[in-house]
């Protein structure tokens, strides 16, 4: 669906800290990863440009040979700035962690190859992070 995106990591070895646990900048970089594949999932071919990233860390990710899970929405795309959100889960279904990316996309908008008018979503994004079912 044009505007959430979401995605598992596997964590190995490299993805954690000296204490052997997932590593807070592991999640940093998933923020930013996924923040711009939300905004690819809505047409854009280069996402444009970070201008804020934040973390809040609220429980461990896990260790070597668990899987966290994240889901990423696009919360706001407008002509200058994209304002996504991303929420982290651990195998016991607990939240680790919530991000929030912001992007510079007004240079972004004019790329030719872009297809933001083929992807417009069907609905307002504001229901598209609404994980109640609610229709």
């Amino acid at each position: 669906m044009p505007g959430k995106v979401n995605f598992e990591l596997p964590i190995e070895k490299h993805h954690t800290n000296r204490l052997n646990i997932l590593h807070g900048g592991t999640i940093a970089s998933m923020v930013d990863t996924s923040g711009s594949l939300v905004l690819a999932s809505r047409g854009l071919f280069s996402t444009g440009v970070s201008t804020d990233l934040t973390v809040t860390y609220l429980n461990s990710g896990g260790v070597v040979g668990d899987v966290i899970r994240g889901e990423a929405v696009c919360d706001k795309f407008g002509k200058t700035l994209a304002f996504t959100s991303v929420k982290f889960m651990n195998e016991k279904n607990q939240i680790v962690a919530r991000g929030s990316h912001t992007k510079y996309v007004a240079q972004a908008q004019k790329d030719p190859k872009n297809i933001i008018d083929q992807l417009k979503p069907g609905e307002d994004e504001s229901k598209v992070g609404n994980s109640a079912g609610t229709a």
